[in-house]
């Protein structure tokens, strides 16, 4: 938790609270159902949390900002974004009922009221959202097709409407054909040794 205020020293109390209550519930509930691999469950505000928070280094979401959290798994980065923007609606997907069971959950006991979840292929969503995050969830090239015609017209946010992908490695080849694409090192931001390789891929893309 030292490490979510190191990097986020303005929180708010009900913040603080939320981010500590994390560690307890991803343990309890990674015993019945593992949404967090057995050997990142220890790690969880490094490798879970924080990363998530790489997000919010890039952009600081307006009000009222809406974003679908693709594939969202445990839950991240979704319901980190969602305590640390609580006026703003994030809503996770996922193709796997039992992870978004604990979402819920952990939602539920830290009193997070901007998160909704559905179980869905991100495909048959039919909404639109100011900006699209997930976690390396599969290539640029087949994300960006699943996603397609899901971009809000209205521009809310410094940043154009997009894509907000947390992705590490060499990503010269998935992403050369798109010419607007930036990368964002967290190594910029945060220190640790984990963030040496990891990005934000930021794309923008047009409504449809």
């Amino acid at each position: 938790m030292d490490l979510i205020l190191k990097y986020f020293p303005n929180l708010t109390e009900v913040q603080i609270a939320q981010f500590e209550a994390l560690e307890q519930l991803y343990k309890d509930w990674n015993s019945k159902i593992n949404v967090v691999s057995r050997k990142d469950i220890d790690e969880l505000y490094l490798r879970h949390v924080l990363h998530s928070l790489g997000i919010a280094k890039v952009i600081n979401f307006s009000d009222d900002s809406s974003i679908l959290d693709v594939g969202t798994g445990g839950g991240f980065p979704g319901v980190p974004l969602a305590i640390l923007f609580p006026n703003c609606q994030f809503h996770l997907v996922d193709s796997i009922n039992k992870k978004l069971k604990v979402i819920n959950a952990v939602c539920e006991a830290i009193e997070l009221t901007n998160v909704k979840t559905t179980h869905s292929r991100v495909e048959a969503i039919d909404e639109t959202y100011d900006f699209i995050v997930s976690r390396a969830v599969t290539a640029m090239p087949e994300f960006t097709k699943w996603v397609k015609g899901k971009i809000a017209k209205q521009q809310k946010n410094e940043l154009k409407n997009g894509i907000l992908y947390l992705k590490g490695g060499d990503l010269t080849d998935e992403l050369k054909q798109y010419s607007t694409v930036k990368a964002y090192l967290l190594s910029d931001y945060f220190e640790e040794a984990f963030f040496e390789t990891k990005k934000v891929i930021y794309l923008p893309l047009k409504h449809k």
